[in-house]
């Protein structure tokens, strides 16, 4: 299947977007299903770094392991799940708009399933995503449109 791929014009730099979306500490404000996330070990955040996250999906909670696979500030990232029976991939870039006053941001997410998971991708996940990720940008943009007022 495809990836699911959202974007949204942001009225904020590149460089304050990539700050606040790669930012694991965050992800619970702007996605709707993250639990928690937080970043392993003391090291600058690029790649290799790792990602400890927790998403909710109904009454069930799913930790993953993502390990930062591409980190070009202010303009890209990618996140790759590395446990668990459902590993997700996230791509993201950044595009300047306005001579850099404004931002487009994209997000691709797949998903990668393995034992149990190859039910749960398609039946839950994958549903879900598609659902939330048009809600999560908006929300991620609201959150940084009002920091700047």
């Amino acid at each position: 299947m495809s990836a699911i791929k959202e974007t949204v014009d942001i009225d904020r730099s590149p460089e304050e977007v990539f700050s606040y979306i790669t930012d694991p500490s965050h992800m619970p404000e702007w996605q709707q299903s993250a639990v928690s996330a937080h970043r392993v070990g003391d090291a600058p955040l690029g790649v290799g770094s790792q990602v400890k996250a927790t998403w909710q999906l109904g009454r069930l909670q799913f930790p993953m392991t993502m390990e930062i696979t591409e980190f070009e500030p202010p303009r890209s990232w990618r996140l790759r799940g590395i446990e668990g029976p459902a590993r997700g991939e996230v791509h993201g870039t950044i595009e300047p708009l306005d001579d850099g006053a404004r931002s487009r941001l994209t997000i691709d997410l797949e998903f990668e399933s393995h034992g149990m998971g190859k039910a749960l991708v398609p039946l839950v996940l994958r549903p879900q995503a598609r659902k939330e990720l048009p809600r999560d940008e908006q929300t991620l943009k609201n959150l940084l449109e009002q920091r700047a007022a």
